[in-house]
C-alpha cells in the first residue's frame, strides 16, 4: 500500500485572499449598488435636476433626496468614490477569477459581469454629474 502525496496547484478559486467567484460577484454587486445610491444623493443635489430640466423632465421629485443629501455632501463624495472603486476592484477580481476557472468549476455568468458593468458606468456617470454641478 503506497500513498501518493500529490501537490497540486491551487486554482483562482481557491488562492489565498482570492474570494470564490461565487462570493466575488454578489460583493461586486453590493459594492456597485451602494456607489449608485451614493452617487445619486451627490447628483441629486445640483448636477441632476439641471440635466433633467435641460431634457425637458421635471426635477420635483427629486427635492427631497436634494434635503437629505445636501448637508451630508462632504462626506457623500468621497464615500461614493470609495464603493464604486471597490465595486471596480471586485469586478476585475471576479472577472480575474472567471478567466483561470477550469471547464468545470463554479464561476460567475458573464451576464451578472456585464450587469454589474453597466452599474459601475452608470453610478460613475452620476458621480461625476454630482461633483461637476455642484
Amino acid at each position: 500500500m503506497s500513498v501518493s502525496t500529490s501537490v497540486s496547484k491551487p486554482d483562482a478559486d481557491t488562492a489565498i485572499g482570492s474570494p470564490p467567484a461565487a462570493i466575488a460577484a454578489p460583493m461586486a454587486a453590493l459594492l456597485t449598488a451602494g456607489g449608485i445610491a451614493v452617487a445619486f444623493g451627490v447628483a441629486a443635489c445640483c448636477g441632476l435636476p439641471f440635466i433633467l430640466a435641460s431634457l425637458g423632465l421635471s426635477a420635483a421629485w427629486l427635492s427631497g433626496v436634494a434635503l437629505l443629501a445636501a448637508p451630508h455632501r462632504q462626506l457623500l463624495v468621497p464615500l461614493a468614490a470609495l464603493l464604486l472603486l471597490a465595486g471596480a476592484f471586485a469586478l476585475w477580481r471576479q472577472h480575474r477569477a472567471a478567466v483561470a476557472c477550469r471547464v468545470d468549476g463554479v464561476c460567475a455568468r458573464p451576464a451578472a459581469r456585464l450587469m454589474t458593468l453597466a452599474g459601475l458606468v452608470t453610478g460613475t456617470a452620476l458621480f461625476v454629474t454630482g461633483y461637476l454641478y455642484a
